[in-house]
C-alpha cells in the first residue's frame, strides 16, 4: 500500500515538474513542438540543407531582435530598425561602389549610420520626452526615406568583399549564422555581465526608482537606443550580402518581426524582463513557421493568418508561465541557471530524437520529383500576380504538377527564403517573378548549384542562369503607353505619371519606355512624377494631391491599372472626357473601365498566358528537354475599339 502510494506520488510530482519544465520555458516548448510537427507532415523539413537554411533566413531577424531585446527590457520599443538596416546598407553599397571608398571605411560609414540613428531616437526620448512610440516611427519614416534619396529608387550593387557574409564556410556552413551567433553571444555578455545590461534591467522594471538609486536613465537610454541601431547597421549588411546588392525598401517590416520574437522570446512589452537565447528562441520560431508553410504547400493567403496565430499562442503560453509563478529573468539565481541548462540539454536530445524519427518515417517517400514545382511571386497584392498564380495554377493542373505558390510580398529577402526553401526541399522546377531582379540572384544560383531548373516569368534574373524568360517587353510596352496617350492629346498638353514601386525593375523599364517613347512628341509636357507603389489606394491619394498642384492636367499615365483605377476615382466625372487616363497591365478591373470609357488605354500583358507558359516551360526543363531562353508574349494596346478581343 504505502510503495503504491510512493509511486503515485513520485507520478504526480514528475508530470508536476515535467509541466512546470514546460511552463518555465514557454518559447522551447513551442519550437519544439513547431519542429516535431512540421517533422511529421514533411519530408523535406528535417534535412541538413533545410536546417541550416532555416538558420540563415532566422539571422536577420534575430540579429534585429537582438538589439531590440535591449530597448524592450528598458521599457521602450524601437520601430525604426527595419528602415535602420535598409539606409545602412544603402550607404554602405553607396560609398563603396559609387564613390571608390575603402571597403572597412565603408563599413564603418554603415556602422555608424546605425549608431547614429539610434542616438537621435534615443536623444528625442531622452530630453525630447518624445514617447518611444512617436520618436521610432518618425526614424522609420526619415531612415526609408534617405534610403531612397541616396539610391534614387534602385538597387545599389554590394561590394564582393562584403557580400561573403552572404556565403558558405567550407561548402556547408552560412555565415549569416555565425553572425547570428556572435550577436547572440554579444547581447547575451551585455545583458547579464556589464553595467550597462543590468541598468537596463533596472529602468525596465522602474525607471524612477532607478533614477533614484543614482542612475543616469538619460544618458543610458542613449547607449540602449544606440545599440539598437548598431545591430540594425549589422543586420542590414548581412540582408544586403545575401541579396549581392543594397535595397532601399529591404527589411519593411522586419521591425514587426522583431518585436514579436522578443515577446515570444519571453521578455515583456512593460520591461524588466527578457534575455538573448529567448530571442534567438523567437526568431527560430518565425522562421520554422514561414520554412514549414513554405514545404506544406499552404496557401501564400493562409500563411500570414497561421503565422499570426501561432505568436499569439506562443504568448499566450508565456503569459500562463508567469500566472505559474516563474522565476524572473532578470533574477534568475545560479540554481536556476542550472536548472535552464539542463533544460536546453533535453532540448537537444529531444530535437536529435525526432531528427532521426521523422527521418526514418520520410525514407521512403516516392514523389516524382519533375511534376514539383514551386512558384514564388513578388507579390499577390496585385490583380496582375494573381492572373498569373491563376494561370500557373491551371495549366499545372492540366499537367498533372504539384505547384507550389509563395507570395514574396515586395520583400526581395522573403523571396529569397522561399527560393532556398523549394531547393532545399528538392523539387523539380522553380518558377520566379523577382522582386528585383538584381537580388534574385544569389538564390537562383544556389538552385543552379542544386542542378534545379529556374524560369523567369515576367522579370529577369541578373547574374545567374534561367533555363527561359518568360515575359513581356516593358521598355516596349511604355513606348505603347507613351504613343497611345500621346496621339490622343494630339500630340501637346500636360500629364503626370504615377510611378510604381521604387526599386522594382517593372518601374523602371516601363518609365524608361514611356520616356523614350515622348521624345516623339515634344508637345507633351511632364509636370510631375510621383510613386504610388503598383497601389490603388495610393494612386487615389498621390492623383488628388497632385490635383491641388495641377488642376489642369490632360494626361496620366500609370505604370500599372491599379495605380490608374486610383487616378480614375480622384479625377472623377473628369476621367475619360478631360483627362485621359493610361494605364498598363490589363487586368480584368482594369479591362473593365476601358469599356466604360473612364481608362482610355491599358497596355496588356496577358499575365494568365504568362503563368501558363511558364509552368509549359518549367516542366519541359525539368525533363531535360530543350527550351527557348527567352518567350516573349505579345503586348497589345487595349482601347474601347478592341476591348473585346481580350474579354473586357
Amino acid at each position: 500500500m504505502a510503495t503504491d502510494t510512493l509511486k503515485s506520488t513520485t507520478g504526480a510530482s514528475g508530470a508536476s515538474a515535467v509541466r512546470r519544465l514546460l511552463l518555465d520555458n514557454g518559447a522551447l516548448t513551442a519550437l519544439i513542438v513547431l519542429v516535431v510537427a512540421m517533422s511529421a507532415l514533411s519530408g523535406d523539413f528535417l534535412t541538413t540543407d533545410n536546417l541550416l537554411n532555416i538558420g540563415v533566413q532566422a539571422a536577420v531577424t534575430a540579429i534585429l531582435a537582438f538589439g531590440v531585446t535591449f530597448v524592450i527590457v528598458s521599457a521602450g520599443i524601437d520601430l525604426s530598425v527595419g528602415s535602420v538596416a535598409a539606409l545602412s546598407a544603402t550607404v554602405l553599397a553607396w560609398t563603396a561602389t559609387s564613390h571608390g571608398l575603402p571597403v572597412v571605411v565603408a563599413v564603418a560609414l554603415a556602422v555608424a549610420t546605425g549608431v547614429a540613428c539610434g542616438l537621435v531616437n534615443g536623444f528625442l526620448i531622452s530630453y525630447g520626452k518624445l514617447p518611444p512610440f512617436i520618436a521610432t516611427l518618425a526614424m522609420l519614416s526619415v531612415g526609408r526615406g534617405l534610403s531612397l534619396v541616396i539610391s534614387q529608387g534602385s538597387p545599389i550593387p554590394f561590394p564582393d568583399s562584403v557580400s561573403h557574409l552572404g556565403d558558405t564556410l567550407g561548402g556547408w556552413l552560412p555565415v549569416p549564422v555565425l553572425v547570428m551567433i556572435v550577436m547572440g553571444l554579444i547581447t547575451a555578455l551585455i545583458l547579464g555581465r556589464t553595467y550597462i545590461g543590468r541598468s537596463m534591467y533596472a529602468i525596465g522594471g522602474n525607471e524612477e526608482a532607478a533614477r533614484l538609486s543614482g542612475l543616469r536613465v538619460k544618458k543610458q537610454k542613449l547607449a540602449i537606443y544606440a545599440l539598437s541601431g548598431l545591430f540594425a547597421a549589422a543586420a542590414g549588411i548581412v540582408l544586403a550580402s545575401r541579396l549581392s546588392s543594397a535595397q532601399p525598401q529591404a527589411a519593411q517590416g522586419y521591425e514587426l518581426d522583431a518585436i514579436a520574437a522578443v515577446v515570444i522570446g519571453g521578455a515583456s512589452l512593460a520591461g524588466g524582463t527578457g534575455k538573448a537565447s529567448g530571442t534567438l528562441i523567437g526568431a527560430l520560431i518565425l522562421a520554422v513557421l514561414r520554412n514549414g508553410l513554405n514545404l506544406l504547400s499552404v496557401s501564400a493567403f493562409w500563411q500570414q493568418v497561421v503565422i499570426g496565430v501561432v505568436i499569439a499562442l506562443a504568448v499566450l503560453l508565456d503569459t500562463l508561465r508567469r500566472k505559474a509563478g516563474a522565476t524572473p529573468v532578470a533574477g534568475a539565481s545560479s540554481g536556476g541557471k542550472g536548472k535552464q541548462a539542463m533544460t536546453y540539454v533535453i532540448a537537444a536530445v529531444v530535437a536529435a530524437a525526432v531528427v532521426g524519427a521523422m527521418s526514418f518515417l520520410h525514407n521512403g517517400s516516392s514523389a516524382s520529383p519533375t511534376q514539383k514545382m514551386g512558384l514564388s511571386l513578388s507579390t499577390l497584392n496585385n490583380p496582375f500576380f494573381v492572373q498569373i498564380k491563376t494561370g500557373a495554377q491551371e495549366e499545372a493542373k492540366k499537367q498533372g504538377a504539384d505547384l507550389t505558390v509563395t507570395d514574396a510580398q515586395n520583400d526581395a529577402s522573403q523571396q529569397a527564403n522561399q527560393v532556398q526553401n523549394f531547393t532545399s526541399s528538392g523539387v523539380g522546377s522553380i518558377i520566379v517573378n523577382p522582386v528585383d531582379s538584381d537580388a534574385a540572384g544569389p538564390a537562383v544560383r544556389s538552385a543552379n548549384k542544386a542542378d534545379i531548373p529556374v524560369v523567369g516569368v515576367d522579370r529577369g534574373v541578373n547574374k545567374a542562369d534561367t533555363a527561359a524568360l518568360v515575359a513581356s517587353d516593358n521598355v516596349a510596352g511604355g513606348r505603347l503607353g507613351a504613343k497611345a496617350l500621346a496621339e490622343k492629346l494630339g500630340g501637346k498638353g500636360r500629364i503626370v505619371i504615377l510611378q510604381g514601386l521604387a526599386g522594382t525593375s517593372a518601374s523602371r523599364e516601363r518609365g524608361a519606355g514611356f520616356a523614350e517613347g515622348l521624345k516623339a512628341y515634344p508637345g507633351i509636357k511632364v509636370v510631375a512624377r510621383q510613386p504610388a507603389d503598383f497601389d490603388r489606394t495610393k494612386g487615389l491619394d498621390v492623383m488628388t494631391n497632385l490635383l491641388q498642384a495641377h488642376p489642369d492636367v490632360q494626361g496620366v499615365f500609370a505604370e500599372n491599372d491599379e495605380m490608374a483605377l486610383g487616378a480614375i476615382k480622384a479625377l472623377g466625372a473628369k476621367a475619360g472626357k478631360s483627362v485621359s487616363v493610361v494605364g498598363f497591365d490589363g487586368t480584368p478591373d482594369g479591362l473593365t473601365a476601358v469599356k466604360s470609357g473612364t481608362l482610355y488605354a491599358s497596355v496588356a500583358q496577358q499575365p494568365k498566358e504568362l503563368g501558363r507558359i511558364a509552368v509549359q516551360n518549367a516542366l519541359r526543363a525539368a525533363e531535360g528537354k530543350k527550351v527557348d531562353k527567352t518567350v516573349k508574349v505579345p503586348v497589345k494596346v487595349v482601347t474601347a475599339k478592341n476591348v473585346a478581343a481580350f474579354g473586357g
